[in-house]
């Protein structure tokens, strides 16, 4: 299998939930919660590099550019990207209009991690499976369905992304 190297810019995914104000937001640390994410799925061979921890409505080109130059850097050809699910067909779409020659997969979670009812284990899980397997090119991968780019769509509604 690939190896692989998951780049983390916060989202959902990475927010926790204060009990005693109701509120949802990051960690006091800034640190991301995918390693928690990954040693619980004993998975411990992707390299993780937290890049930021935003709200992907926060996501503007300055961000997308610094995930393109990281993505570019990595010597890795399989790359995970943890994203908020606001913008993550955004960001897709940006990553696939450079043909970079690498299988790039976005995902997230509807569901904060720290609730442990959550999403982001299934989607990480299946993000990491993907990116090995795929070809190269941008997929969004959520909810047990792997989508490329240029169909990835949030849908609203029901919570969850369909082609």
């Amino acid at each position: 299998m690939k190896p692989v190297r998951i780049l983390t810019t916060g989202g959902t995914l990475d927010k926790v939930h204060d009990w005693r104000t109701e509120n949802i937001a990051f960690a006091g640390q800034g640190k991301s919660q995918v390693p928690e994410v990954l040693d619980n799925g004993r998975c411990y061979f992707p390299a993780v590099e937290q890049l930021f921890q935003i709200d992907s409505l926060e996501m503007t080109e300055t961000y997308r550019q610094l995930i393109l130059e990281r993505v570019m850097a990595a010597k890795e050809e399989a790359i995970v990207i943890t994203h908020g699910t606001s913008t993550m067909d955004q960001t897709a779409h940006f990553l696939a209009k450079r043909n970079l020659g690498k299988t790039i997969v976005l995902t997230g979670a509807m569901r904060p991690f720290s609730l442990f009812v959550s999403d982001a284990g299934f989607n990480l899980g299946g993000a990491i499976i993907a990116a090995q397997a795929l070809d190269h090119g941008v997929y969004g991968v959520m909810n047990g369905r792997v989508i490329p780019a240029a169909s990835l769509k949030k849908n609203e509604q029901l919570g969850r992304f369909d082609a």
